[in-house]
């Protein structure tokens, strides 16, 4: 019976890789003269990346909450998966702006403006140096799991480990789809017959175990108030969230797919392999007969040992060692063009410079240097690396969820078609706040380093966004209420019609007594001129659209003779007020400006469009 489990599993394996490797163009496809790559492609370069985790995100969560990590390890899961159709809406908001790429630091420099995104880039930057660098620890522990090595050998294979990906980058080569896939299928089968290892291992202990986490769980939501139930579950969840570490990759590599429904086949495709994976390993091994205190760098090769013999075991260790560096190499590639794109928005040229290799050498070489800082500081432990890296994880999914509350609330859903409920949106955000929260109270050095990390990115992002912000040279290009004036005094008509535009609204213009404005953010929109009597302005720094339209109104009102008869024209207000509050808080504020100008006539309209749908009413 035992062998028959593990000749099922192994064929279906089999069948299914035949099958997969069948289809022609199946990790990328040439297109329009470029290369891209598939979501199965990019599903697996994450899954490499996020399966790293499982090899010491299961002993962190037990050494914070104990056997419970059984149960908030796949509780944690879930909330992933929830997270991942945020992702999936934020890769379909970016391409819908022309942004292909850069993850939460475009998203959050589009939404929230170049001075606060260089907090997003300060708690990726933290995320990519504790991956590379808790992945290099967790690749020499469990590779040498089986051999007698000293701790100070072990330090040294550490920063060989680094700089060896660094010479490796800097000669120009890096990973690629077809190796990582090659390395997947090998993790396919090993892990796999690791979980029927496990599965056929059973016994009343393990069940005991397994038994006693559900029951631990159970009295952290029963035992006390609604409110200290809600807390053990986010020290739960905060203890668990590194099992998960990489999810963000995906939106991070939206570059290199065609479309944002490539994004979302692969957060599928993560859900039903790692989401799944993730939780049954960790539920075997922390319910296993071993010694799990005595296992803190090396507990699955140890599991795999125990349930599949010392040659699975040892397999599982060399796994484990590949993976982990893969995660290493990824971690500062993502890295490199990451300070790339910063670099090339900002104008620091001389860091981007590349060598013969087209490798962007001087980043890699900045990035080592920054990896064996921080392993010196750490003295290369597990532990305290996990602390630290934690911070700057849930940071990122802070941002990025109240980042697509403020889109959505602001923009609403007109733009997208695969959008998510806003209330799920914001109990979600709510969870990775308290989360956050929790970390930053009870890991100290990972708060350190990420507020120093954020702290010195910040002052420098301020400094440099007030002089090498991109849109500078666009904001430069705005017109003023004094040429709005000079128009309005050139029309010789004795009533003016002045219409406010959306920037997205380019039909055709009326002429002669009419003048356009459309106030647009710098960062987002680029003016394009529909006509001479269509007037682009910038909104200020610290303004809002509303205030911007009251200080013109306000310049005209004082500069206007009173021979000029001025009516001002506002469209009718299309979007759902469920769906985009804002606009209700829009129209409340117009309703008022007849009252503060008094001499201006207002009217708020909509123009037929013949060719445009019937959309029915739905009843209340």
């Amino acid at each position: 019976m035992v062998m028959a489990a593990y000749l099922i599993v192994n064929v279906l394996l089999v069948a299914g890789f035949v099958k997969l490797m069948s289809k022609k163009d199946y990790l990328s496809f040439l297109s329009n003269g470029r290369w891209w790559l598939t979501w199965i492609a990019v599903g697996i370069i994450t899954l490499m990346d996020e399966l790293t985790s499982i090899y010491y995100a299961p002993f962190e969560a037990f050494r914070f909450i104990g056997i419970k990590a059984i149960v908030y390890i796949a509780l944690t899961s879930i909330l992933i998966r929830f997270l991942s159709t945020r992702m999936v809406e934020i890769a379909e908001i970016l391409e819908a702006n022309n942004i292909k790429g850069g993850g939460v630091y475009s998203f959050s420099y589009l939404v929230l403006g170049p001075s606060f995104s260089f907090i997003a880039i300060s708690s990726i930057i933290v995320d990519y140096v504790l991956t590379a660098t808790i992945s290099t620890v967790s690749a020499v522990e469990n590779g040498t799991s089986f051999l007698a090595m000293g701790p100070e050998v072990k330090f040294f294979l550490k920063f060989g480990v680094i700089w060896a990906i660094t010479g490796l980058n800097i000669v120009g080569i890096k990973e690629n789809a077809k190796f990582t896939f090659l390395i997947f299928v090998f993790a396919a089968f090993v892990l796999m017959n690791l979980m029927v290892g496990g599965a056929v291992n059973l016994h009343p202990d393990t069940m005991a175990r397994v038994g006693m986490s559900f029951k631990s769980f159970w009295a952290d939501l029963s035992n006390g108030s609604i409110l200290s139930g809600y807390q053990n579950v986010i020290i739960g969840i905060g203890s668990c969230i590194l099992a998960y570490s990489g999810i963000e990759s995906v939106l991070q590599t939206a570059s290199l797919v065609k479309n944002w429904k490539e994004i979302r086949k692969a957060y599928l495709f993560l859900a039903v392999t790692v989401g799944i994976v993730t939780p049954l390993i960790a539920l075997f091994a922390l319910s296993s007969n071993i010694d799990i205190t005595k296992h803190e760098t090396d507990l699955i090769p140890a599991f795999a040992s125990s349930v599949n013999g010392e040659l699975f075991g040892i397999v599982v260790a060399i796994l484990a060692s590949i993976t982990l560096i893969m995660a290493v190499n990824t971690a500062m590639v993502a890295s490199a063009e990451l300070i790339e794109k910063v670099a090339e928005r900002y104008n620091f040229h001389w860091l981007t410079q590349i060598n013969k290799s087209q490798s962007l050498y001087r980043i890699h070489i900045i990035n080592g240097i920054f990896y064996t800082s921080i392993l010196i500081i750490t003295s290369g432990s597990q532990a305290i690396l996990a602390e630290m890296y934690a911070v700057g994880l849930v940071a990122s999914f802070c941002i990025n969820t109240g980042s697509l509350l403020i889109y959505r609330y602001s923009k609403g859903t007109k733009e997208i078609s695969y959008h998510t409920s806003r209330l799920g949106t914001l109990f979600l955000f709510i969870i990775l706040v308290s989360t956050f929260a929790y970390i930053v109270i009870h890991r100290p050095f990972g708060t350190l380093l990420w507020f120093i990390i954020t702290v010195t990115f910040l002052i420098a992002g301020l400094r440099i966004s007030k002089f090498r912000a991109p849109d500078i040279p666009v904001r430069r290009a705005t017109r003023t209420p004094m040429d709005l004036l000079f128009a309005i005094l050139e029309i010789p008509s004795e009533t003016v019609h002045l219409y406010f535009r959306r920037p997205a609204e380019y039909e055709q213009l009326d002429a002669n007594d009419s003048l356009y404005v459309s106030f647009y953010t710098p960062r987002k929109e680029t003016p394009y001129n529909i006509s001479q009597n269509h007037f682009w302005i910038s909104i200020q720094r610290g303004m809002k659209l509303f205030d911007m339209i009251v200080a013109m109104l306000k310049t005209l009102e004082y500069e206007i003779p009173s021979d000029k008869k001025l009516v001002v024209h506002f469209g009718w207000p299309m979007s759902s007020w469920v769906d985009r509050m804002s606009i209700g808080v829009m129209i409340f504020n117009i309703m008022r400006l007849p009252r503060r100008f008094p001499k201006f006539s207002f009217q708020i309209e909509y123009k037929a469009n013949p060719n445009k749908k019937t959309i029915p009413e739905v009843s209340a």
